[in-house]
């Protein structure tokens, strides 16, 4: 049976209206998805739209998730009649944690946690295991038998989330901006990221100065791509592995382990046979974990 989670990982809100719609949302850095149900739970829609990380704005969440539950094409649905299982990025800082809380349009209802928790209860069933992502961000969370949550990375893009598709960016950009300088050869993959970014100083500066976690994660395709062709490149992929097993490692020993992002899942042959053993495959998807959420919350007397 699922475990009930410890209240101190929850942000909800609540009124008086009646829920007609369950939604299940799904926000990060470059997209929101949406997976909309109705009060019997039978799913009725998906949906997606753009960024709804915290970091980027509260006024932007709101309205990529309202965007993303429109593109639902559900018959019917108003928001001031949903209830919100939210799963966003950026929640851990309390200033844009309030801001997004103070600026509800109107729902009925909705419970919030972090991204990362409701990938973890999508890909467990809301049992106990652990989850590493590793897309635009990484991080690493296990959801343990008591209902508490252990959390290892996460930091953002700026200076922490290792291994991640924004992280391989700024690496590719660090050796971009080496190559310039006479410091790192002109290997294939500076040849790719001098094509995309500017091959001028001032190209490159101007772009670091606008890229944000979006920008950088455009880059990390290219690392990829010149693996085969670039010692640099599979070298920067090397590190990237090694810092998502370290995640892994951290969060938890021995907890069922699922992998989500597309960094991690192109990663996932380099990890150790020891992280391997662990490996499960996902149940569910993070929005249907965040759906999930809400549908048990609304059990529970408040």
């Amino acid at each position: 049976m699922p475990l009930v989670l410890a209240p101190s990982l929850i942000t909800s809100s609540t009124s008086d209206r009646p829920v007609r719609h369950w939604v299940g949302i799904d926000g990060g850095g470059t997209s929101t998805r949406a997976l909309v149900a109705d009060a019997q739970g039978r799913i009725l829609g998906r949906g997606e739209a753009g960024a709804s990380a915290l970091g980027q704005g509260a006024e932007q969440a709101w309205r990529h998730i309202a965007e993303a539950i429109a593109a639902a094409g559900v018959p019917g649905l108003e928001l001031s009649r949903c209830g919100l299982g939210l799963g966003l990025s950026g929640t851990g800082v309390p200033m844009q944690l309030q801001s997004f809380v103070d600026a509800n349009p109107g729902v009925a209802r909705f419970t919030l946690v972090t991204d990362g928790l409701a990938a973890l209860l999508g890909a467990h069933g809301g049992e106990p295991g652990a989850l590493l992502i590793s897309g635009t961000g990484s991080v690493a969370e296990a959801l343990l038998p008591d209902g508490s949550r252990r959390m290892v990375g996460g930091w953002g893009w700026q200076i922490g989330d290792e291994g991640s598709g924004a992280w391989l960016g700024q690496q590719a950009m660090k050796l971009t901006q080496a190559a310039y300088d006479g410091r790192a050869a002109t290997g294939a993959l500076v040849q790719a990221v001098r094509h995309q970014a500017g091959s001028t100083r001032e190209a490159l500066l101007a772009f670091c100065a606008q890229a944000g976690q979006g920008g950088y994660a455009g880059l990390a395709p290219l690392v990829f791509e010149h693996e085969a062709d670039d010692p640099a490149a599979a070298a920067l992929l090397a590190d990237a592995a090694r810092a998502l097993e370290a995640l892994a490692a951290t969060v938890h020993p021995t907890l069922p382990l699922a992998l989500a992002g597309s960094v991690a899942l192109r990663l996932a042959p380099r990890f150790s046979p020891a992280l391997q053993a662990r490996r499960v495959e996902p149940r569910g998807e993070p929005v249907a974990g965040a759906l999930w959420l809400i549908q048990q919350q609304a059990t529970i007397p408040a």
